[in-house]
């Protein structure tokens, strides 16, 4: 019988609010996407998207890039097998598929935004974003939002973050960091002044190796 994530009601819960940490380490989490209301798979985000968490005891917002995603059964020992219907037909005839079934990701944690205390110690968000790893890395069943496009500008007027893509272990790191700058210079608007500093620093960052520049460079694209 499966046991579903704790959760808030849907009505209560924000739009980008997707997961939820089951796993985390100091360099990456990973979430499990939260059941939606209807019989349909949870949103599996996209490769190289913005996702951010909190360190509850610190305060800090952890700011992470989706390297990897994986729907899969929730019984480790039996497969999902083919079936030949569609989805469609799958609410009708097999709705119980859709409870067999979870969706995660993992995330490489890429900065965080630290909490500052204000006027009669209230708490409030810095302005100030730390492109370099937190103390601590968001803890269990915390959860996982969606970033919102501001936080992701805000988040990338820096380009420290290229070095941490293209460290992270296990990924297809060309095509994970092709990936951001890509979701980046959609949101920019096509800034080709921010494109240009993106490559030059890719250019420092990989030493002269224009073969994986000219990779990650011709993945960028509105």
């Amino acid at each position: 019988m499966r046991l579903p994530l704790p959760q808030f009601a849907h009505q209560n819960r924000p739009p980008n609010h997707i997961a939820e940490v089951i796993e985390t380490a100091t360099t990456e989490f990973l979430a499990q996407c939260l059941e939606p209301e209807d019989l349909s798979f949870p949103v599996m985000p996209p490769f190289g998207s913005w996702v951010r968490s909190i360190d509850e005891e610190s305060g800090n917002h952890v700011y992470a890039v989706v390297y990897h995603a994986t729907t899969s059964p929730i019984d480790s020992v039996h497969r999902a097998r083919a079936l030949g219907l569609s989805l469609q037909d799958l609410r009708e005839q097999q709705p119980q598929i859709f409870a067999m079934l979870k969706t995660e990701f993992r995330a490489a944690i890429v900065g965080f935004r630290p909490c500052e205390t204000g006027v009669a110690g209230t708490q409030r968000l810095s302005e100030t974003i730390y492109q370099h790893l937190p103390p601590r890395p968001p803890q269990i069943h915390q959860a996982v939002y969606v970033c919102e496009s501001e936080e992701v500008l805000h988040f990338s007027e820096k380009l420290d973050f290229l070095r941490a893509l293209l460290q992270v272990n296990g990924a297809p790191v060309d095509a994970l960091t092709a990936a951001a700058i890509r979701e980046i210079h959609q949101l920019r608007q096509a800034d080709r002044t921010w494109l240009v500093n993106a490559g030059r620093t890719l250019s420092v960052l990989l030493k002269d190796d224009y073969d994986r520049l000219r990779v990650i460079l011709s993945q960028i694209h509105l």
